[in-house]
């Protein structure tokens, strides 16, 4: 039974009912930058962390906070914002010494909160890319310039990363929604809108391409390597972490969680179900792992595109000339962007990892940053995989997919 003859029940994707917004994507829709006065101490600590990270004061702060109930949160948006303050100070309370003190005990008054807020709204009880990315922006001025709620230190190179990183899903949009239009086009037939889907898609792609090109511009690879990639690293395949995290209140044992990682976006996943495009068993199970740190609503729609008609199998079944080569203009379109994916990598990960190692040998360093940059993850994702073997080949699926001219 192929994927057109499983999905006759699937007459339409609703984007909304997945809480995906026609305007903002997979972005949640203008978050919320205050909690209720009754979770003051959350923010006010969330709203410094780079000075009490920086002045060693952040574990004290945690270590005196008092355990407050999450039976006063109301609404969606809410629990987002208590989510990703949580998420941000457990990141700065387990790496403010770097990698050689690390807290390996989250204590009972952010752990508990933490946990229970998780549990409600889906997500794991680290910051995922849901929080310090879809959550964490805000506009800053009458002309829809945008800013982020959160930061953690690495200055400007940190809040580059989280606004390209926000742009580049927004380029997404245009994409996201042909998806919804072309499910319904194959159901139909309706070649036309099959054609102006795909055309939306790969403009969408080439905008999001050009979008992560700006993290030249406004991000640093040093700064990134030796600063800000450590508060991303998570507790699951971490050397620094052979038995976990302990949630103090909460579980008996440590637990293990990944890292923030690009994998997380239901974005490029969403693309790569519509287009059939099929990894290998272990980048396939990275990545569908990764779901689970997706918000509930967001994994489902990746999972009702699945489960949908495969607009590969249609257009090779039709013989539509038109409808091939624009499919392989996506294709293309999304293996430019994976290509440049690795090209970003190897600059701020593979590259800057080599000059670290330099450093690190000589007695008088030029570059303190690179001198003192962690070494548990040298070439590894912060969620955990093996990042350059990843990229290539999940790029080298994408290619594969290329239906011949017919």
């Amino acid at each position: 039974m192929n994927r057109e003859e499983k999905a006759r029940g699937i007459n339409y994707i609703n984007l909304e009912e997945f809480h995906v917004s026609k305007e903002w994507g997979f972005v949640l829709p203008d978050p919320l930058s205050d909690l209720p006065k009754f979770y003051q101490p959350w923010m006010d600590i969330a709203n410094n962390l780079t000075h009490l990270i920086e002045h060693h004061q952040l574990r004290c702060e945690v270590n005196n906070m008092q355990l407050l109930s999450t039976g006063f949160l109301i609404g969606h948006k809410q629990l987002r914002l208590a989510h990703m303050a949580l998420s941000f100070i457990t990141m700065g309370y387990v790496w403010q010494e770097g990698e050689y003190n690390i807290a390996k005990v989250l204590p009972k008054s952010l752990a508990v909160p933490f946990c229970e807020i998780s549990k409600i709204i889906g997500l794991p009880p680290i910051l995922v890319h849901a929080d310090c990315v879809l959550t964490n922006w805000k506009k800053k001025d009458p002309k829809k310039n945008l800013d982020i709620i959160f930061t953690l230190p690495g200055g400007d190179s940190m809040k580059g990363f989280f606004l390209v990183t926000l742009e580049v899903e927004l380029a997404a949009v245009q994409g996201i929604k042909a998806i919804s239009i072309a499910t319904e086009a194959i159901l139909n037939r309706d070649d036309d809108s099959i054609k102006t889907a795909l055309q939306d898609m790969a403009e969408s792609m080439r905008k999001m391409n050009n979008s992560l090109k700006k993290m030249d511009e406004h991000v640093d690879p040093v700064t990134f390597y030796g600063i800000i990639r450590l508060f991303f690293s998570g507790w699951m395949d971490n050397p620094a972490f052979p038995e976990g995290l302990l949630y103090e209140g909460v579980w008996d044992k440590p637990r293990h969680f990944s890292g923030g990682s690009a994998a997380q976006s239901s974005t490029l996943q969403s693309f790569d179900e519509f287009l059939g495009i099929c990894h290998n068993k272990e980048s396939a199970e990275f990545l569908h792992r990764m779901r689970d740190y997706m918000p509930p609503s967001h994994k489902a729609f990746i999972q009702t595109i699945t489960a949908g008609p495969s607009v590969r199998e249609y257009i090779v079944f039709s013989r539509n000339p038109v409808l091939c080569e624009l499919y392989n203009d996506c294709i293309a379109a999304l293996v430019v962007l994976r290509n440049y994916h690795i090209t970003v990598v190897t600059r701020y990960i593979i590259i800057t990892s080599a000059k670290a190692k330099v450093e690190k040998a000589k007695q008088n360093s030029s570059s303190q940053i690179l001198q003192n940059a962690p070494s548990a993850l040298e070439r590894r994702g912060t969620g955990g995989s093996g990042i350059m073997c990843l990229l290539k080949d999940v790029r080298d699926a994408t290619k594969k997919v290329m239906i011949e001219k017919i």
